[in-house]
């Protein structure tokens, strides 16, 4: 789609967000809370942004983006380069971090720019009438995005705000916050922000909590969790027999495209999960971060972006 940006607020130190409509003022696609779009900066480069309006108006996407002082250009562009009135390209709402509509109450932590997909959820959450509670941990008010909005209604009931809280406490801040919940473990949990910030979350909710109802949303790989052995293996594709080798250090998905089969990809990093294809036979070597631990544990898809095998031959559904 090529949407226009209506309007540019900053809405704390580096963070700015974009309110994006059609052209024409017609209704944009609808999407599930949690989702994200890709959008082409300035520049070409694809990146990934948490959709953070409410999913109940589609007469405009709203994205908020934090300037990194280490961006490979994402970032940097949207803040230096988009004004009012550019054009953006944006793909159509995905969505990795959905909302378990079985949950008796939900959790939603956030840290930081992490507070862009729970917005959205919290939207979605009170037309519900879900109970819910969004507790939000940043430096200080002045630092945390949409603190305004998240104060007043019909939002103030179910945000619990987290200012200045030391490494040293956020445990005990965290176990306090789970200890709240009236549903205790069959409450489901959601977190996005820094990984260090949501890897305390899930170390911290894991007790007494199944591993499906704990729920992330990552916006950069890590890249210890990618590491491991490059070995060679094989892949065969189910529709015509065909034996392609992917050696180490190249990618399953480049493998697929020097054959003639292109697969979509965006972010290249294992984040998006534009790039999965069916398996059929094998066990992969999951390297992702968009697919749960209960979908990584079939074995039925890989992210052929990052991912590998750890059998001699994957046979996919191709």
């Amino acid at each position: 789609m090529k949407l226009i940006v209506d309007r540019i607020t900053d809405e704390a130190p580096g963070i700015r967000s974009f309110r994006l409509v059609h052209p024409a003022g017609k209704p944009l696609p609808a999407y599930t809370p949690g989702a994200h779009v890709d959008i082409t900066v300035p520049g070409g480069i694809v990146r990934q942004y948490s959709l953070c309006s409410d999913p109940a108006d589609l007469s405009a996407y709203l994205i908020a983006v934090k300037l990194e002082p280490a961006s490979r250009g994402g970032s940097r562009s949207l803040h230096a380069d988009v004004k009012t009135g550019n054009t953006l390209e944006v793909g159509e709402p995905r969505n990795l971090f959905a909302l378990e509509p079985s949950a008796p109450e939900h959790l939603l932590f956030g840290a930081g720019i992490g507070i862009t997909p729970l917005l959205n959820m919290a939207y979605a959450l009170n037309a519900q009438g879900a109970r819910y509670t969004l507790h939000y941990f940043a430096r200080s008010a002045a630092d945390a995005a949409f603190s305004g909005l998240l104060a007043g209604q019909p939002f103030a009931d179910n945000v619990r705000f987290h200012y200045a809280v030391q490494p040293d406490a956020i445990d005990g801040a965290l176990d306090a916050c789970l200890a709240a919940a009236a549903s205790g473990g069959a409450a489901h949990v959601y977190t996005c922000g820094p990984g260090p910030f949501m890897d305390k979350v899930v170390a911290r909710a894991a007790h007494g909590r199944a591993e499906d109802a704990i729920h992330l949303e990552h916006f950069q790989a890590d890249p210890v969790s990618a590491a491991g052995e490059n070995h060679a293996f094989e892949v065969k594709l189910a529709s015509s027999g065909q034996l392609l080798a992917v050696p180490p250090g190249v990618t399953l998905v480049d493998v697929l495209a020097r054959a003639g089969i292109q697969i979509d990809t965006s972010c290249r990093e294992g984040i998006c999960g534009t790039c999965i294809v069916p398996v059929l036979e094998g066990e992969p070597d999951h390297r992702d971060h968009c697919l749960s631990k209960k979908e990584k544990a079939a074995n039925d898809q890989i992210c052929a972006c990052v991912s590998r095998s750890r059998t001699a031959q994957l046979v996919l559904d191709l």
